[in-house]
C-alpha cells in the first residue's frame, strides 16, 4: 500500500468526540458506488471511492498529491482514478500509473495517493480508518440477512450529533416513555425490572429481565398475541448499536445500526432491520418504515439541540445515574480505542472476558 500518514483532524475540545484509528466504518451502500467516483468523509477526512476494472472497491484520500485538487472531481478510466485537473491516474493501491506528457516513469513514491483498505460485504462498502495500514480484523457481519422466514429492511439517515450521542440515544431506554410516548412505553404504566449489564473489551450489552410487552403501537405490531419478552440492547465496537426483541415464540426483531462519524457532530446511520413476525413481511414493511422514520425524526431534533448546547458552552457536563446503563460504558470503550487500544477478539468469541453487573429500574 501507499505511504501511511495521519490525516485525522485536530483533537476536538469536546470529550465525547472521538477519532478512532484502525477501525472499520461503512462509507456507502454497494449500489451507490457505480462507475463514477464517490466522495465521502470519515472522521473529518475526505475520501474518494471508486471501483477497479473488476468491480472491486477502493478508497483513497480525496486529494491529488500533485496540486491538491479533490480526486472525486475526476473520473474512472480503465479501473483507475483519473484526476480531473492534469489527468494523473491512480490505481487501487494509490500508486500513480500515468502522468500525461511525462517522459519517464510516473510512479515515484511522492506521487502516490494515500490509500485506505476496503471491504465489500452485506451490501455495504467499508473502509479502514487508518491510511496505509493493513487491517488487523474484519468488518462487522449483519445477522440473519439470508435466514429463512426473515424479512430485511434497510435505511440510511443522517444524525446531527456526535457518534457517542447517537449511539447512546439509539440504545437508551428511559427516554422512550417521554420522547416517543405511546409507541414503546408510557410515563404512567411503570413496573420494576432487572437489567443485566455485561461488558467486555469490545462490547457492552444490557438485558432487560422481566420487561412487559410494549403497550403501544410497537406491541400491537410486533406481538399481537403477547408472550414473554426478551430484550437486549448492545454496543459493539467501534460503532454498532443493536436492539433485539424476542416476543413469544413467533416474533423476533433485530435492529442493527452501523454508524459512521462524518465529522464531530454529523453521523451517518446505516440501519438494517431484520424481523420474523406472525404477520407477513410484505404486510409489515409498509408500516415499519414510516414508524421508524417518525421515531428517528424525534431523536434527531433532540440530538441537534444537544449539539447546539455543546457548541455554545464549549464543553460537556454529564450527571449520570444507574439508569444510564450503556452510555458511560460506550464512552469508555470509544476513548480507549481512540488512545490506540487495538481491536481485540471478535465480539462474542470464547476468548472474551466478560464482567456482569445488575441494576433495577422502572419501565
Amino acid at each position: 500500500m501507499a505511504r501511511p500518514e495521519d490525516t485525522t483532524t485536530a483533537r476536538s475540545p469536546h470529550v465525547t468526540v472521538v477519532k478512532l484509528p484502525h477501525r472499520w466504518f461503512i462509507l456507502c451502500a454497494s449500489r451507490e458506488l457505480g462507475t463514477k467516483p464517490l466522495a465521502r468523509t470519515l472522521q473529518g477526512t475526505p475520501l474518494v471511492l471508486f471501483r477497479d476494472a473488476r468491480g472491486r472497491p477502493a478508497a483513497l484520500l480525496d486529494r491529488c498529491p500533485h496540486r491538491n485538487v479533490p480526486l472525486s472531481l475526476g473520473r474512472v478510466r480503465d479501473g483507475e482514478l483519473e484526476c480531473g485537473y492534469h489527468g494523473w491516474r491512480f490505481d487501487t493501491g494509490g500508486a500513480c500509473r500515468a502522468v500525461p506528457g511525462l517522459v519517464g516513469e510516473p510512479g515515484a513514491k511522492s506521487r502516490c495517493a494515500q490509500v485506505f483498505a476496503t471491504r465489500e460485504q452485506d451490501g455495504f462498502v467499508w473502509a479502514y480508518s487508518t491510511a496505509g495500514a493493513e487491517p488487523t480484523h474484519e468488518p462487522f457481519r449483519f445477522p440473519l440477512l439470508d435466514a429463512r422466514g426473515y424479512t430485511t429492511v434497510r435505511r440510511e439517515v443522517r444524525a446531527p450529533g456526535t457518534l457517542h450521542a447517537t449511539l447512546e440515544n439509539t440504545l437508551d431506554v428511559p427516554h422512550t416513555a417521554f420522547l416517543h410516548g405511546g409507541l414503546f412505553r408510557t410515563e404512567k404504566a411503570r413496573g420494576e425490572i432487572e437489567v443485566a449489564v455485561r461488558r467486555t473489551s469490545e462490547r457492552v450489552e444490557a438485558e432487560y429481565i422481566g420487561e412487559p410487552a410494549p403497550p403501544g403501537l410497537a406491541g400491537k405490531l410486533l406481538a399481537p398475541g403477547g408472550g414473554v419478552v426478551q430484550h437486549f440492547d448492545r454496543f459493539l465496537m467501534p460503532s454498532i448499536a443493536q436492539v433485539e426483541y424476542r416476543l413469544g415464540d413467533k416474533s423476533h426483531l433485530i435492529v442493527t445500526s452501523a454508524m459512521t462519524p462524518v465529522s464531530d457532530f454529523d453521523t451517518r446511520v446505516y440501519a438494517v432491520v431484520t424481523f420474523r413476525l406472525p404477520l407477513p413481511g410484505w404486510l409489515v414493511r409498509p408500516f415499519l418504515t414510516p414508524v421508524a422514520l417518525h421515531i428517528f425524526r424525534q431523536d434527531a431534533r433532540v440530538l441537534e439541540r444537544q449539539a447546539q448546547t455543546l457548541r455554545h458552552f464549549g464543553s460537556e457536563a454529564y450527571a449520570s445515574t444507574e439508569l444510564d446503563v450503556l452510555g458511560p460504558a460506550i464512552l469508555r470503550l470509544l476513548q480507549q480505542a481512540e488512545r490506540g487500544r487495538p481491536a481485540q477478539q471478535e465480539p462474542g468469541s470464547a476468548a472474551e472476558t466478560m464482567v456482569e453487573t445488575r441494576v433495577k429500574m422502572r419501565v
